[in-house]
């Protein structure tokens, strides 16, 4: 199964290059950019790791790339993903999202039912992944 997450989910996955004119697309409309990272891809956990801070006043997507590349190095065997902010209309909301770099196999999720009071039904998503300690979740993370 294939974690779909962000922007782009449904393309193949982003070349350096495509990445690169993402990330140029992106400080052309003056949004700052961040890069962050996960062991625990849920679809409501959005508070991923920051790897460093967000990238402000950047012109060229040089810096956003380093940054990248570097995250990839340390966590071979996690979720990356680049986010973009837009200020623009007075508060930060993400403009922006899309992985950079997913774990070699994704083990997927179960869909949990829980029955309730009354005969109803209740479903929870749960990832695979966290059977296993964090930091140990993917091979090499």
């Amino acid at each position: 199964m294939k974690f779909r997450h962000g922007t782009f989910s449904y393309l193949p996955d982003f070349t350096d290059e495509e990445i690169g004119a993402q990330v140029a697309y992106a400080l052309s409309q003056g949004w700052p950019v961040s890069v962050e990272h996960t062991d625990d891809p849920h679809p409501r956990n959005v508070y991923w790791e920051m790897w460093g801070l967000p990238m402000f006043d950047l012109a060229e997507p040089d810096g956003v790339l380093a940054q990248i590349d570097e995250c990839r190095a340390t966590h071979p065997g996690r979720y990356v993903r680049v986010q973009a902010y837009d200020a623009s209309l007075g508060r930060q909301s993400t403009a922006l999202s899309f992985l950079v770099q997913r774990p070699a196999q994704e083990p997927g999720f179960v869909l949990e039912r829980q029955e309730g009071s009354d005969r109803t039904q209740r479903y929870a998503v749960r990832p695979y992944a966290t059977n296993r300690p964090a930091g140990a979740r993917y091979e090499g993370g």
